[in-house]
């Protein structure tokens, strides 16, 4: 055994946040070890939570075992790379998150609103502190989603300055624009508007401290995109389609705007929503109204994980409908599609 042997096996390992192999990343560093059926080497990530490092490990081992031998034992060392103090991005102050994970859909109309809630959901369920952030400025939703439209936040004093409580509903703590605008009228903001208000629903609110951070994206790519990546480090991201071709077409191209090495968050996955259709007086029936697997044979050409297929079913819709997402009905058969998609993002 040499170690091109190990250089060409890695090749068949692809890092989930870009979708580019191990060699071609430049994740394997210069120290290739071989003793017999032993080898130890290195691999270089951009920072010690990254998301994908155990799956990363593992894969690498599993290729060496597939392409040079099945005998062979792998010790593999991780690296992080030191960010230059003047250059590393924080998050802010006010946000201590341990994970911030942006919820993105290519285009509206594809239930990504309805998964952010129920995962927010099913994460506080699950014991986890929770933010929500509606970055959505032109169609805020999770006011209604939570059943939260009549209420409205109110400031506290922290260390000298006066913050924005967030409102609290199902554990859940959370903050939307449409807390503060008339919900019968139109948000009619330029770019610079809505970005300025993203970011005071970020830097001045009391958020405490909490396990996951998610942010419902509005649909495409924007202004807003852009300020969050700016002003948060984000874990990473999670695009939501349907299985039908035109929106399929736009969650490429999300996945694409999120690998640009200008951007370069991590793609921790996609859900297909609404991948088949279910009545409730037919449990075991499937109707694949929007084309079938169009999510998932997406995923495994752009190499990211498939986090989850959720089906079109009538009582996911009402319980957004009507403040009350689906998951807190425990043991729910469609709140059990969310529990599994909680379980990927945990590991």
């Amino acid at each position: 055994m040499y170690p091109q042997q190990i250089i060409d096996a890695l090749r068949h390992v692809r890092y989930p946040g870009t979708g580019k192999d191990l060699i071609e990343s430049g994740m394997l560093e210069d120290d290739i070890r071989i003793s017999g059926y032993e080898v130890s080497f290195s691999l270089i990530f951009q920072k010690d939570n990254d998301p994908f490092l155990r799956s990363v490990l593992k894969a690498a081992e599993t290729a060496l075992q597939t392409y040079i031998d099945p005998n062979i034992t792998a010790h593999i060392h991780t690296k992080f790379v030191k960010q230059n103090s003047s250059t590393a991005t924080t998050h802010p102050s006010h946000i201590h998150a341990k994970n911030i994970i942006a919820i993105h859909s290519g285009k509206g109309g594809v239930g990504k609103s309805t998964v952010t809630a129920n995962l927010a959901v099913a994460l506080a369920q699950a014991g986890y502190h929770v933010g929500l952030l509606d970055a959505d400025i032109h169609g805020p939703s999770m006011p209604k989603m939570f059943a939260a439209e009549e209420c409205r936040p109110f400031s506290v004093e922290m260390d000298g300055r006066t913050l924005i409580e967030p409102i609290e509903q199902y554990g859940v703590k959370m903050l939307s624009i449409g807390f503060f605008v008339d919900s019968e009228q139109a948000v009619i903001w330029r770019g610079g508007m809505a970005s300025n208000a993203i970011k005071q629903l970020i830097e001045d609110a009391h958020w405490g401290e909490l396990d996951y951070f998610l942010i419902d994206l509005p649909p495409g790519t924007s202004d807003i995109h852009l300020t969050l990546i700016s002003e948060l480090q984000l874990t990473g991201v999670i695009v939501v389609t349907t299985p039908q071709p035109v929106a399929l077409v736009d969650a490429r191209k999300g996945v694409e705007m999120f690998r640009n090495e200008k951007v370069n968050v991590p793609i921790l996955g996609l859900i297909e929503n609404m991948a088949w259709f279910t009545p409730a007086e037919l449990p075991e029936n499937k109707y694949y109204i929007f084309g079938k697997d169009g999510g998932k044979k997406l995923a495994e050409e752009l190499h990211v994980p498939l986090l989850g297929q959720i089906p079109l079913v009538q009582s996911i819709r009402e319980g957004g409908d009507e403040g009350t997402p689906i998951v807190l009905q425990a043991g729910h058969p469609a709140a059990i599609f969310f529990d599994e998609i909680v379980k990927s993002i945990e590991n």
